[in-house]
């Protein structure tokens, strides 16, 4: 989940907004999350390129040895 969707318990806005400490907190916790994961730092488009590489290299391989 992003934090662009979440409200805030304490002061009842937006979390992306940070208007409170509550949600400054939240949000740095929620970014540190986002950039350990793996392919985090990849943009969509990034990922699609490489799933279809895959795939073509699959199919290539299982051509060559068929």
């Amino acid at each position: 989940m992003t934090f662009d969707r979440l409200v805030c318990a304490n002061c009842a806005g937006p979390v992306s907004e940070g208007r409170c400490p509550t949600c400054r907190a939240s949000r740095r916790q929620l970014e540190e999350q986002e950039q350990q994961r793996l392919f985090g730092s990849l943009s969509p488009m990034a990922l699609i390129a490489l799933i279809a590489a895959l795939v073509a290299c699959a199919l290539i391989a299982r051509h060559a040895f068929a």
